[in-house]
């Protein structure tokens, strides 16, 4: 009874429009206090206990600074001189405004590792220069946010040090390395449906009227921009330093780019960023902390081991759950952002995952992939909001165009399922 008023309480709130985290703690407390009655009291010291635990971990102090480094690449004006280096690559034509919003979102997923922070740097240089190229609003938005979701893939990645944190056995560097190669398949996946539809509704079609920028010119604008993957990314990969530090001399990076290099940060800037920063980390870090205490009811309650003997011995087989997993965290990602659904569900999900042998590298990608879909997947997709503000559409309107970049991106997880060495050769390649 009490681990059934834990799911349905925390629905309530939700529907009652209660924030993800506050109903996550509420249920989680509720029910922490209702299963020791005899001694409530004594029973509710867990609940700042693991409020604690959830946040006291040391790979989560990388979310902050990486989702710092978004806001100073969103304001350096990065985005602006890769976007014009891309163009001066692929040429202008019907197509290729789209193939570079695409392109330029999956080089940012290795700057920073918020794909709402993605989806604000590109959309704010992409979705006017689509406009005046003549793309409607509503696929140009599209086009945006599904872009941007690549960025959960393509390390650093948020998604993935959650992950980790939740995970015993699966270490942020070897699921950075894992995340590479299905989230460039997932790019060249999205720039196929991207580039298609463009020709066949024929948008775009003063786009061969534009300038195309000259190449080394631009090559020297955004040789800054171009160089912070390498040392982010490369560092880690030669011991320099550990992907929390990593995350923090991205910062120092980013702010000497951004108020020496092209001077588009000034010192009256800082603060802006820094608050903007800090409110997402903070909501972000508040969401993981609390759930905590809804993990705790999870085990205490001895909700997870039945659930998981339930779907195991239910005759499906291994490829049939998996199926099951994969069509409910496709679902719940229509209603809920990728941390939540991490934070809700792998607890659920582990003792499935170490019953069928799964390599948790592995399954760690699947799942992101999973959450990559849920992050422009109508009717709640937060890069597609996020585009979609910029764009100043309503979200319906981006559902015809949504529909096939969601379909070739499935496919590419269907092909990580497939093919596990897709995810898991880089790692063992580096010795992860």
């Amino acid at each position: 009874m009490i681990a059934t008023l834990l799911f349905v309480a925390f629905v309530a709130l939700m529907c009652a429009g209660v924030p993800i985290g506050a109903a996550l703690g509420l249920a989680g407390a509720a029910c922490i206090a209702l299963a020791n009655a005899d001694a409530q009291w004594f029973g509710l010291l867990a609940v700042p206990q693991n409020f604690y635990a959830g946040l006291g971990k040391y790979p989560l102090l990388a979310i902050p600074m990486f989702v710092l480094v978004g806001s100073i690449f969103d304001r350096s004006g990065v985005a602006l001189r890769l976007v014009n280096f891309a163009i001066a690559i692929v040429g202008r034509g019907p197509g290729m405004l789209p193939l570079v919003a695409i392109a330029v979102a999956m080089f940012l997923g290795g700057i920073s590792g918020s794909g709402p922070a993605n989806a604000a740097a590109v959309g704010g240089v992409m979705i006017a220069a689509m406009s005046r190229a003549g793309y409607p609003g509503s696929f140009s938005a599209s086009v945006v946010g599904a872009a941007a979701a690549t960025d959960i893939l393509i390390p650093p990645s948020v998604a993935f040090i959650i992950y980790s944190v939740l995970v015993p056995g699966a270490s942020v560097p070897a699921l950075f390395a894992a995340g590479m190669i299905p989230g460039v398949l997932a790019g060249i996946a999205l720039i196929v449906p991207a580039v298609w539809l463009s020709r066949r509704h024929k948008m775009g079609a003063l786009e061969a009227t534009l300038p195309r920028p000259e190449f080394w010119k631009s090559l020297r604008d955004a040789a800054w921009g171009l160089a912070a993957p390498v040392l982010i990314l490369g560092g880690m990969r030669a011991g320099w330093f550990t992907p929390t530090e990593a995350a923090v001399v991205a910062v120092f990076y980013g702010l000497f780019v951004g108020m020496v290099i092209h001077r588009t940060i000034g010192v009256r800037d800082l603060f802006p960023i820094l608050r903007e920063a800090g409110e997402l980390s903070a909501v972000i870090l508040l969401v993981v902390s609390l759930a905590g205490i809804f993990a705790f009811s999870l085990s205490t309650l001895g909700v997870i081991d039945p659930v998981a003997k339930a779907i195991v011995n239910s005759g499906l087989g291994e490829y049939g759950v998996l199926a099951l997993l994969i069509l409910l965290l496709i679902t719940v990602g229509m209603f809920l952002d990728g941390i939540s659904v991490f934070l809700i569900f792998v607890p659920l999900l582990l003792p499935i995952m170490q019953h069928y042998h799964w390599d948790p590298v592995w399954f760690g990608v699947i799942l992101t992939l999973k959450v990559a879909l849920g992050q422009f997947t109508p009717p709640l997709a937060v890069n597609l909001m996020v585009s979609c503000r910029i764009a100043g559409v309503r979200m319906e309107s981006t559902v015809r165009w949504v529909g096939p970049m969601l379909l070739a991106m499935f496919m590419v997880m269907l092909l990580v399922i497939a093919f596990p060495q897709l995810a898991l050769w880089l790692p063992h390649r580096l010795g992860y």
